[in-house]
């Protein structure tokens, strides 16, 4: 199972990641605890206000971290990239990862999968039959973090929940804007799928999960899945998911709102990035951003978790809430107090753990599995 030593073991930083169930009618910042005059000036006085006490040591390293990368630039890319890569854990012995070539369109060289868990189940436990699947993708605000990084993080998860996970080496930005990237984790997604036999999965149980971009990369896959038609999903899994390239640009967060792990600067830089246009303006191609897609209506059931104070808590609740106006079965877990990647650089705290917990559970329900 995933428990407090095996994820401690995957912690990393929250510039590697991005650098319980609530209603959703009418929330908004204030409502959440996380606005207000007196939380600002509080934060203006102290960069940590607003944080919560079991996450603050956390937060302090994470200040120092991104003093170091600000403002982030193309320059100070493979300081970000080089930090990501060497947070990487120790991969489990009990639980199989091998490296896959798939191809991805015309054009498009092909794409390295990290596929973890197939054949026999976790531990070499017989499952008696097909397993369910995820499709993961990776976070690093579409220009830093790899697959190859988060593989022992992913195998807790196949560990846990007795799942095949594959996970896409996608091209970062600013080297490929995301007509690319996109095209790349499709091409996964469509592969799981094609090769349920070959890896041991029930295609009826597949499901799209990441954090930060990576969570982002989620929600376009989920839009494509429905407008193909050619995969069904039964859970998109999106944890303090980068879904609006407007925030940060056109629209700023609050004072003390974004400013621990993944900030308003950094935001613009990985959207421009990864659109090739200047975030907030006309000319951002809406497919390339799961905030602006029209129709939310027909998508999978969601579930979204985010932290009050992290940069992207505003846009992930609004979206959560345009899913649950479009009929779309919506679980939002907002936690208090807790910033952009808080669960990977302080895993044993308790907000950190409530996320563990609750994003396990919603898997288990999607997968038909019992509670764990």
């Amino acid at each position: 199972m995933i428990n407090r030593r095996s994820v401690l073991r995957r912690g990393g930083v929250a510039l590697g990641v991005g650098l319980g169930g609530m209603g959703l009618g009418g929330v908004g910042l204030s409502s959440l605890g996380i606005g207000g005059l007196d939380f600002a000036s509080a934060a203006a006085a102290d960069p940590l206000a607003g944080v919560d006490p079991e996450l603050r040591a956390g937060a302090a390293t994470v200040l120092a971290m991104g003093a170091k990368l600000s403002p982030l630039t193309t320059a100070r890319l493979p300081i970000l990239r080089g930090g990501g890569a060497a947070m990487a854990g120790p991969l489990r012995a009990d639980v199989p990862v091998e490296a896959r070539k798939i191809a991805v369109g015309p054009g498009i060289p092909d794409v390295t999968v990290q596929v973890i868990n197939a054949g026999t189940g976790a531990g070499g436990r017989a499952s008696g039959g097909p397993r369910p699947a995820i499709l993961h993708t990776h976070g690093g605000g579409f220009v830093a973090g790899s697959a190859l990084a988060e593989r022992g993080y992913l195998q807790d998860f196949a560990h846990a929940l007795d799942c095949v996970i594959v996970s896409v080496e996608y091209t970062l930005a600013p080297e490929a804007r995301f007509t690319r990237s996109v095209a790349e984790t499709y091409a996964g997604l469509r592969w799981l799928h094609d090769q349920a036999e070959a890896l041991g999965v029930d295609r009826r149980r597949l499901a799209v999960m990441g954090e930060s971009a990576g969570g982002g990369h989620a929600a376009l896959l989920a839009i494509q899945a429905r407008d193909r038609g050619e995969v069904p999903l039964v859970l998109q899994v999106l944890t303090y998911p980068m879904l609006d390239d407007r925030t940060g640009s056109t629209v700023m967060p609050p004072p003390g709102i974004g400013k621990l792990g993944w900030d308003a600067q950094a935001n613009r830089f990985g959207w421009e990035s990864f659109l090739g246009a200047t975030p907030g303006s006309r000319a951002v191609p809406a497919a390339g951003v799961p905030a602006r897609c029209a129709r939310l209506a027909g998508l999978a059931p969601a579930f979204i978790a985010v932290g009050g104070i992290d940069l992207f808590v505003d846009e992930d609740i609004t979206y959560a809430r345009r899913l649950t106006d479009a009929g779309v079965p919506t679980e939002l877990l907002v936690i208090p107090g807790a910033y952009h990647g808080f669960d990977r650089v302080v895993p044993d705290a308790s907000p950190s753990r409530r996320l563990i917990a609750a994003r396990l559970a919603a898997l288990r329900r999607a997968f038909g599995q019992p509670a764990g």
